[in-house]
């Protein structure tokens, strides 16, 4: 009798949806559904895409012969929801409320919970979300800006720079919880995390800081921001679509492909060199204020995320930081083999899911 878990797993990015049906650990099929840029624009909310995100969803179950009614299990990527530590967490009404509406900040991931939860209703199997973006595990010093009207908040690619720090971890026949790492999570998105046995206790905010990213602004010049809010020229949503989605190397090149940009470089583009230069830079630079804050006491810098398959980027960054610890590249991300094994563990009894609020 074959008594494997079967799990559905659903990671909602900015331009695409990863859908992936698990059998415990095995990965029996798998698809990346691709949107573009221009065509989700059209869209003027996150809940307006819904429908067109769980339509896709459902044409890879049909397509793969896979019945919900089987399922086990729904495990989402979470969303910008309440600040909590790491862990499993039940997806209800008010965990999909409060990301729908960007009540602590919007991110297209709001629309994987929102899907598990409709499939959950539907069909009676539970569905959790995995270590989301906006695990908070910051020190207190982490949390002061410059202003007590403005704290600074955790929203980074939680689950991929946990999966590489431990990783790494096994790697040197340790836990998690005894290593002190730097992470940088290198994708359309870009943060950098200082991991301290077991707990991020600073990191980039995803989408207000860090470095210029292939679809965001990162920081910016905040006098120069405010001339530019106030100039008349762009309104509030406008000002939103520049500094997430449009900026970085859209808003200098006018394209998110870093293969492209590469292929520029070597093509003598001058001004694709400097702008794709300027992201590492910059990247170094944040991985540097981390090293500080871990106090220089680290076993590594790790890269990680789909970015880190470029030795064009992963390379002039760690030109700049090698100094500060042995850097290790780990391409890619294994988001998905994550979600599975945090449902699994649920299922298993071996971890309890924990309530959004």
């Amino acid at each position: 009798m074959d008594k494997k878990h079967r799990l559905l797993v659903i990671n909602v990015g900015s331009t695409s949806t990863k859908v992936a049906y698990f059998r415990d650990m095995e990965p029996e099929t798998l698809e990346n559904i691709r949107y573009l840029s221009e065509d989700l624009a059209a869209y003027s909310s996150l809940s307006e895409q819904l429908p067109l995100r769980e339509m896709d969803v459902m044409k890879f179950m049909r397509k793969n012969t896979i019945s919900l009614a089987e399922i086990d299990m729904v495990v989402s990527r979470g969303g910008l929801g309440k600040p909590a530590p790491a862990g499993a967490y039940q997806i209800d009404e008010t965990m999909c409320a409060d990301l729908l509406a960007g009540k602590y900040g919007k991110h297209p991931s709001a629309l994987g919970p929102a899907m598990a939860l409709n499939f959950s209703k539907q069909f009676g199997m539970p569905a959790i979300v995995i270590d989301p973006p906006s695990t908070d595990e910051f020190e207190s010093l982490a949390r002061i800006s410059g202003l007590p009207e403005v704290e600074r908040k955790s929203a980074f690619h939680a689950l991929n720079q946990k999966i590489a720090a431990r990783r790494f971890a096994l790697a040197e026949g340790k836990k998690y919880e005894e290593i002190n790492v730097v992470v940088a999570h290198l994708g359309g998105g870009i943060t950098i995390g200082a991991h301290r046995q077991g707990l991020v206790i600073d990191c980039t905010h995803g989408l207000a800081e860090g470095p210029l990213t292939p679809e965001r602004a990162g920081a910016l010049p905040t006098m120069d921001l405010l001339d530019l809010a106030f100039s008349g020229k762009l309104d509030k949503k406008q000002i939103q679509g520049r500094l997430v989605g449009q900026g970085g190397l859209a808003a200098y090149l006018g394209t998110t492909d870093a293969l492209q940009v590469q292929e520029r470089i070597k093509g003598g583009d001058e001004k694709a060199r400097i702008v794709f230069e300027a992201m590492a830079y910059q990247i170094a630079k944040d991985i540097a204020a981390m090293c500080a804050v871990l106090k220089g006491e680290m076993d590594g810098i790790i890269l990680t995320g789909g970015l880190a398959h470029s030795e064009m980027l992963t390379g002039l960054i760690e030109t700049r930081v090698r100094f500060l610890a042995p850097v290790y590249v780990y391409p890619g991300e294994d988001e998905m083999s994550a979600l599975a094994a945090g449902g699994l563990r649920v299922l298993e009894g071996e971890e309890a899911t924990k309530k959004y609020c």
